[in-house]
């Protein structure tokens, strides 16, 4: 098993535990010094206290985490980028109602906002000139897919 595997299964029930997901564990070495990046998410927006607060339980775990040995590391805690595919059906929940830009595998690019999906579709509303045209859009015809952003959005998110 690889250290990041080790880490991954180390961390996934504490981080669970606290309200998140680990979506992600990341080591960077530079000569005898790592950085072990975590990407952490939730259904809602994250703030800096709750990053912080998941970043405690984290540590707290990685300084007697004996993969890690005796070596000096840094550890960072972030959530996940703008750019992040949505891969999961919790990624898709988080983004209800957002302009989601998709590359299909047929190469068109579709961006609209997403209505609400099921476990094989998405239903999109497209604004093309001010005319709207419904999209249902089977997962499997995705290549990938990601959150447009708005600068100008009204609304809570």
């Amino acid at each position: 098993m690889t250290l990041k595997d080790s880490l991954t299964e180390l961390l996934t029930p504490a981080v669970e535990n606290a309200g998140f997901f680990l979506e992600e564990v990341q080591i960077q070495k530079a000569g005898n010094h790592s950085t072990v990046i975590c990407v952490v998410d939730r259904l809602k927006p994250l703030n800096m206290d709750e990053v912080t607060s998941v970043s405690r339980v984290i540590s707290e775990l990685l300084d007697n985490e004996p993969a890690l040995g005796d070596n000096p590391f840094t550890l960072e805690v972030t959530s996940p980028g703008v750019d992040r595919p949505l891969t999961l059906p919790r990624h898709w929940t988080k983004n209800l109602t957002r302009l989601i830009k998709m590359t299909l595998n047929d190469g068109t690019v579709v961006t609209a906002r997403l209505g609400e999906f099921n476990d094989t579709h998405a239903q999109l509303v497209e604004n093309i000139k001010g005319r709207m045209k419904n999209h249902e859009i089977a997962f499997a015809d995705i290549k990938r897919a990601v959150v447009e952003i708005e600068f100008n959005r009204k609304d809570d998110n």
